[in-house]
């Protein structure tokens, strides 16, 4: 049999080594760093101009661009819709053949654009004139068509583009992603936008689950059984078998929990005159609680923290000390329909 020797391996930049590559990362990372640093230096009064406009509109902020541009208008408005200011994207060549109908009195447009001067963005633009619409840009070139046209300029800073050929949009992009979320984070804080309305914007996924409040998956008042320290062990029980929760509060006079009931302290004062006892003979003290406010993450890791599991939590108004009265009840079994393990 005849060997023959396998062929050069091919040199052509698809196969050659990659030395350069780790080099190439640092220099788009390094162009990018430096120009996110002057366009945070230019800041100037036009941010705050533009926060007061998109606070301002009683409408929809509508984010537009063509290109590179477009993509990050699209995450520009998610972003915004998320976390408190309403706004959608709006494709500028699809607005030509009847999206304008999108953009309506007391709207307000963010335009992007690197050159300024994408032709597919001139019926949006004229559009909102004709309707009084407030026109934010961003772009790099202030002496631009979109800059002219701008009720506000939020002009990037100059910068090389990472690409070798300095034409595909790489450094002024990551800069209008920044300018984006700058905005969206300044109109957060003005807005006083909290925790609670960012969990009701993103119910589902890690991120939702996460934010769920105790007081979104208890019982209510109606649902927590409760007996007196006074009231017949056989009663208590019946109590118990009601409520379906494997144990019931104890409160006193006043409706101050002052103890609990489980299946636990019925088994261990089990004896002939069980039947005899009164709710105080057998119950525990100082049951576990958690505040109304408190995440339920939380709750399901209190219950956790004790081997077996404590599977009831009494929920007690937030911020109070001693004896309260209960403002409902947290069952395992609630926290694992809510998606909690």
């Amino acid at each position: 049999m005849v060997h023959t020797a396998s062929p050069a391996p091919d040199a052509s930049p698809e196969t050659a080594p990659a030395e350069g590559d780790a080099s190439a990362a640092a220099r788009v990372l390094t162009l990018a760093s430096d120009a996110l640093a002057r366009l945070r230096d230019g800041l100037d009064g036009r941010f705050s101009e533009a926060v007061d406009a998109m606070l301002a509109t009683k409408g929809r902020v509508i984010v537009s661009g063509m290109g590179k541009s477009g993509h990050v208008a699209r995450k520009i408005a998610a972003t915004l819709a998320s976390t408190g200011t309403p706004a959608h994207y709006v494709h500028p060549g699809e607005a030509s053949h009847g999206d304008l109908g999108m953009v309506t009195r007391g709207d307000c447009l963010l335009v992007l654009s690197n050159s300024g001067e994408n032709q597919e963005l001139g019926d949006i633009i004229a559009h909102g004139r004709r309707i009084n619409t407030p026109l934010i840009a961003i772009t790099s070139r202030a002496e631009s068509t979109l800059a002219k046209a701008a009720t506000i300029l939020l002009t990037l800073a100059p910068a090389e583009e990472a690409c070798p050929m300095g034409m595909a949009p790489t450094t002024s992009s990551t800069m209008m992603i920044a300018l984006g979320d700058a905005l969206a984070v300044a109109l957060m804080e003005r807005r006083g936008f909290t925790k609670d309305k960012y969990r009701e914007l993103h119910p589902g996924g890690r991120l939702g689950q996460a934010l769920v409040r105790v007081s979104d998956v208890m019982r209510g008042p109606d649902q927590v059984p409760m007996v007196t320290p006074d009231t017949p062990l056989p009663d208590a029980v019946s109590k118990m078998t009601k409520g379906g929760l494997g144990c019931t509060g104890v409160a006193d006079a006043d409706g101050r929990l002052v103890g609990i009931i489980t299946d636990g302290d019925l088994r261990r004062h089990l004896g002939p005159d069980l039947v005899n006892k009164a709710a105080r003979d057998v119950m525990t003290t100082m049951p576990r609680t958690i505040a109304v406010d408190a995440l339920a993450a939380e709750a399901m890791a209190q219950m956790n923290e004790v081997s077996p599991p404590v599977t009831v939590l009494f929920v007690m108004p937030a911020g109070g000390t001693g004896p309260q009265a209960p403002l409902g009840v947290l069952h395992m079994h609630d926290l694992l329909r809510a998606g909690f393990a």
